[in-house]
């Protein structure tokens, strides 16, 4: 059972990191938790590990529920870090990662990457 935690972490992360990258709210304290990134990410984890094609609604339903909930700066970061260190520890098609966004027609002002600098988000 902790492999599959560790694997929905992860792949959380790998998508969730961009979504928050799009909402420039400002704000200082963290509201979102890991668990939360998560818990919004968790139907996407097959379909990033597995997948092709569209992902599943239940997938994109999570992915705009976090976009949603990250309204602060620090929100934005905390989510970027919970994903980045989830992601590490998955298998994740770094396409479909990439595509994610559009597949779930959820615009972004970033590309995903493995890459994001949690740090320089604003």
């Amino acid at each position: 059972m902790a492999k599959s935690s560790s694997v929905a972490v992860a792949a959380a992360a790998t998508m969730a990191a961009p979504l928050l990258l799009l909402f420039l709210v400002t704000g200082t304290e963290a509201t979102i938790s890991c668990s939360e990134v998560v818990m919004d990410l968790r139907p996407c984890i097959n379909y990033l590990v597995n997948g092709n094609g569209k992902p599943p609604p239940s997938c994109c339903s999570g992915a705009s529920t976090l976009v949603s909930a990250v309204s602060t700066s620090a929100d934005k970061k905390t989510a970027c870090e919970c994903i980045l260190s989830a992601a590490a520890q998955l298998n994740i098609n770094e396409e479909l990662a990439k595509d994610l966004p559009s597949n779930c027609g959820i615009k972004l002002s970033v590309t995903l990457s493995p890459n994001i600098d949690c740090s320089k988000i604003h």
